[in-house]
């Protein structure tokens, strides 16, 4: 298996649009520690957390709108320059990221990891994607044998994350994976009877 590039930056939030005149942004906050945020003095604004070069930002000020963070910039003074960040990834490095507890991932780590069934041991797949769906994640499998399908997130299903051997194991129930969907031979296809 082919080593992953690793992101440098984590990403916090996606910068939605400018919040009135004097350059305050409105975020939707994607990190699991929004209380964090005003602590955070440096962060950083690029296209995605593998952008190779991002630009820091000094935090000024925050406050929270529901579910939305209003985040103020030094030196980010109008709504023109607001404007120009809007659409940008809000990171912080993976060095200054909150710590994992013992058995947690970060979301990028599951990507590229093995789907294997605790019953029989077998792979039925790779984790190509993750759904954040609010109530819980599900993660998106590629299966050769089961096509494009996805895994809820659930202590009932997700077993294990093993970091180690990139694999998470499951627990299947009834209903969780698509029934596979036999290939039909030229030879196995009888077209219905026509009317003459």
């Amino acid at each position: 298996m082919a080593k992953r590039l690793q992101p440098k930056y984590l990403q916090l939030g996606d910068i939605l649009r400018p919040h009135g005149i004097r350059g305050e942004l409105r975020v939707r906050v994607l990190t699991e520690y929004p209380d964090r945020l005003p602590d955070l003095k440096r962060v950083y604004l690029g296209a995605t957390p593998y952008d190779p070069k991002p630009t820091a930002y000094t935090i000024t000020n925050v406050r929270f709108d529901r579910q939305y963070a209003l985040i103020t910039f030094d030196n980010v003074d109008d709504r023109d320059a607001a404007d120009r960040l809007r659409g940008l990834a809000l990171m912080v490095a993976i060095e200054d990221a909150v710590p994992l507890e013992e058995g947690e991932v970060y979301l990028f780590q599951l990507i590229g990891m093995r789907v294997v069934i605790e019953e029989t041991g077998e792979d039925i797949g790779e984790i190509i994607d993750i759904a954040e769906t609010g109530g819980n994640d599900n993660y998106i499998v590629k299966s050769e044998a089961l096509g494009e399908f996805a895994i809820p997130a659930i202590p009932q299903v997700v077993i294990r994350i093993d970091t180690e051997t990139q694999r998470v194991l499951i627990r299947t129930m009834d209903g969780l994976l698509p029934t596979q969907r036999p290939r039909l031979r030229k030879r196995d296809y009888n077209p219905p009877p026509t009317k003459d």
